[in-house]
């Protein structure tokens, strides 16, 4: 227990945003969206330097492309952070971006139907 003139120990488990990012401003989401898959760019190696989260991302996104949203999430930091690290890594050459996928599009119930009704003489 620690009295009133100590300061508690400081932990890695909590590091604050303006740390990892060196306080610079965060990338807007038009960037670099929650939802544009990324990956590591082949041959490449770790930048010199590279801190314990460009190191955690490197890692992650060796196994194939993941959105900007799971990587915060699998590495647990807020989204703005994981783009500024991903956006930086990506200027330096060493991620590849990938575009988003398109919307959706509305299709006509006759359209569905037939799909359906071509199911269904297949199953019997």
């Amino acid at each position: 227990m620690t009295g009133p003139a100590e300061e508690s120990p400081v932990t890695s488990d909590f590091v604050r945003s303006y740390v990892i990012t060196g306080g610079r401003s965060l990338p807007s989401s038009d960037e670099l969206a929650l939802h544009t898959l990324v990956t590591l760019a082949p041959e490449r190696t770790l930048p010199l330097g590279a801190g314990p989260e460009v190191r955690a991302i490197w890692e992650l996104c060796s196994g194939g492309y993941l959105s900007v949203a799971e990587v915060a999430g699998h590495l647990g930091l807020p989204v703005g952070v994981a783009r500024l690290l991903l956006t930086d890594l990506s200027e330096q050459g060493h991620l590849l971006r990938r575009a988003e996928p398109p919307r959706a599009q509305n299709v006509d119930r006759a359209t569905l139907e037939k799909v359906l009704h071509g199911l269904q003489s297949l199953i019997g």
